[in-house]
């Protein structure tokens, strides 16, 4: 959950506390406006389990959620054409229902109610709020402003002719230019709504705009960018007492096995361990895996974890290769830290060559 909803809570309480009303009015009012985020978003998360997308998180906001998934394979999926569309379409059709049964709940338990008498929204009628919640959360959603359901549709548009990340920036853009006219409007005719709902716009639009960034520059990375250059090996030839004793003498966890100049092998210091203590002393080719992949130094790291670090893979170690010879390695362990340090690097060099 956003820390916009905390500053929502504070407004929607302060709300109804100068209005000379109880400020748990606010707190309902508030828990309203979640429950219709919520369930738009449970709509969606259905929606991308029909279509066998894997989600790491959502990210709710008061205007939708941003999801984020766990596999490359099911970003891809999702900014398919059709897919995209079809989920698109999910949140406000989820919300324009769902406000139309709690609109029918109401009439039929107490028709005297006026669900079209001004303000709609109001701490001080949260019956008639939360039918005018659901319908305006729906409502908001077709604008075309990336990340709203209608934005992401535009930004499939965009993509047909720009790419996904040109026509992705191009959406942001798009997306942050309404949420400023609407900021705007807001402004000019004091209506509190339009300046909410415009600033709510504005950050799912930068937030987006951040996570492309991000993974544009991971995009350029390579295997030679990550790799540790410093790393033990170990002999096919070797004894298990023998790898335990250079394992000892190693931060890895996992040693790529090599004969002559050949890497034939990958080995973990559990397995050595695990094998000592089961099977007495051996030779490391007995029980080391020959079931590996590689990569070479010049590959792309993204496309390298994709094919090699799924959810199924559970790769423990890549050696990178330059031809046939093993130059370096690439560890669960190490990637977060190496990924660090690179992009501060980058940073680094940016400003330098700005400030030059």
């Amino acid at each position: 959950m956003h820390t916009f909803f905390v500053l929502l809570l504070a407004l929607s309480v302060s709300w109804a506390s100068m209005s000379n009303h109880n400020g748990m009015r606010g707190v309902a009012l508030w828990l309203i406006l979640v429950f219709a985020v919520v369930v738009r978003e449970i709509a969606r998360l259905l929606a991308c389990s029909w279509f066998n997308l894997e989600l790491r998180s959502i990210q709710l906001l008061p205007t939708g959620g941003l999801i984020q998934f766990a596999t490359a394979d099911s970003m891809e999926r999702a900014n398919e054409g059709a897919i995209q569309r079809k989920i698109a379409i999910v949140g406000p059709i989820t919300s324009f229902l769902f406000g139309g049964m709690i609109g029918l709940l109401i009439f039929a338990a107490t028709p005297d109610v006026d669900m079209l008498s001004r303000p709609w929204i109001t701490p001080f009628h949260l019956l008639r709020a939360a039918f005018w919640i659901q319908l305006l959360l729906g409502a908001i959603n077709l604008l075309p402003a990336w990340p709203l359901d209608a934005g992401r549709v535009l930004r499939g548009e965009f993509s047909r002719s720009r790419g996904l990340a040109g026509g992705t920036r191009a959406a942001v853009g798009f997306g942050q230019m309404i949420a400023l006219v609407m900021i705007i409007a807001g402004i000019v005719t004091f209506n509190m709504w339009l300046l909410l709902i415009g600033a709510f716009v504005l950050i799912g639009a930068q937030m987006e705009d951040h996570g492309l960034m991000l993974q544009s520059s991971v995009d350029t990375v390579v295997m030679r960018d990550v790799m540790l250059t410093e790393f033990a090996t170990l002999s096919a030839s070797d004894t298990l007492e023998d790898a335990l004793e250079k394992s000892i003498h190693s931060m890895q966890d996992v040693f790529p096995v090599t004969r002559g100049n050949n890497l034939v092998g990958v080995i973990s210091r559990q397995s050595i361990l695990e094998a000592l203590q089961s099977e007495g002393n051996g030779y490391v080719q007995a029980i080391m895996s020959r079931a590996f992949h590689t990569a070479q130094s010049g590959d792309s790291l993204v496309q390298t974890l994709r094919r090699m670090m799924g959810p199924r893979a559970q790769a423990q170690l890549v050696p990178v290769l330059d031809g046939e010879r093993i130059v370096g390695i690439i560890t669960p362990q190490n990637l977060n830290q190496s990924m660090s340090l690179l992009a501060l690097k980058r940073r680094m060099r940016n400003f330098e060559e700005q400030q030059s």
